[in-house]
């Protein structure tokens, strides 16, 4: 039997985000909803707290959600944050972060870019992260060969000049 009752600080507003989750994020969302939501009814609280009053026995939680590397890069970590209230056996679900990607998500239909979403108010900034991200970790212009050849040259040309000057 369930120990804690789960609500929501503001239900609309969580359904939302969580909606938007689903459809943006599934990986996110099925950790949500099949593994963290039953194991914070059984009273296994799982995060990070935040903070902690232990004269009300309130206890605020962050607990940080399973993504792909790169949307974390983009838009950063999907963190739940919910606080539980021990002496009512009470487990209030605050709401999901990174919000303004989750609330345009569900405001209007997103597009994607490399299987990242962009935000429509930032949709240039959101590319330009995923095309250097992209291009540093498939060593493009980044490539380390690249950086000492490169380095060889103009060290050569800077020998080279100094030669001419001095001589």
């Amino acid at each position: 039997m369930h120990s804690y009752v789960v609500e929501y600080l503001n239900e609309n507003e969580f359904k939302k985000k969580e909606r938007s989750l689903k459809k943006y994020n599934m990986l996110a969302y099925k950790k949500l909803i099949f593994d963290c939501v039953p194991a914070l009814r059984d009273g296994n609280f799982q995060g990070v707290i935040v903070s902690k009053n232990s004269k009300e026995g309130i206890i605020k939680y962050e607990f940080k959600l399973p993504t792909d590397r790169m949307f974390s890069q983009v838009h950063g970590d999907i963190i739940l944050h919910y606080t539980v209230y021990e002496s009512q056996k009470l487990i209030m679900l605050d709401t999901i972060t990174p919000e303004e990607i989750l609330s345009e998500g569900h405001q209007k239909e997103l597009s994607t870019y490399k299987g990242v979403m962009l935000s429509k108010t930032h949709a240039e900034r959101d590319m330009f992260k995923i095309n250097l991200l992209n291009s540093m970790n498939k060593n493009g212009f980044l490539n380390s060969k690249v950086l000492i050849i490169t380095g060889i040259f103009l060290l050569l040309i800077i020998v080279l000049i100094l030669f001419i000057i001095l001589k």
